[in-house]
């Protein structure tokens, strides 16, 4: 199985697991699945550390990079149906990031482990990451 992480999941991998619902890791850490970071996420986090609103121990260029190695969670590319598709969801909320990722789970297939509610909306498959969504 894949899955597309939303970028605060994937931080809470590396950073805060206890946030991640129990029963689900087991599944994110099986090797049956394959777990997908989208460039976008990459970038989303480079600019939020540029504005001083996401501390790393770490510049992205070598966190980024070094703890998706260490992880062997995937790099998944922005390709022009990706962005292209962005122009047909719905306007749920703004946020050109999520809507990229919503484009993407989409396209691949693929379903969305995020705690952010607002996925729902979309059609896609979610799978809720916090406890309190569970």
């Amino acid at each position: 199985m894949r899955l597309l992480l939303d970028t605060h999941v994937w931080l809470w991998l590396l950073t805060q697991p206890g946030r991640i619902r129990s029963d689900l890791m087991p599944r994110l850490e099986s090797n049956d699945t394959e777990l997908y970071l989208s460039i976008a996420s990459a970038w989303e986090i480079a600019i939020k550390y540029a504005l001083g609103k996401l501390p790393l121990p770490d510049s992205p260029v070598r966190y980024v990079p070094t703890r998706l190695e260490a992880t062997g969670v995937r790099q998944l590319p922005i390709g022009l149906e990706h962005t292209l598709m962005v122009a047909e969801l719905p306007t749920h909320h703004r946020d050109p990031f999520d809507r990229l990722l919503v484009s993407q789970a989409r396209i691949e297939n693929m379903p969305l482990v995020t705690a952010d509610p607002i996925f729902d909306q979309y059609d896609i498959e979610v799978v809720a990451a916090e406890q309190s969504r569970g």
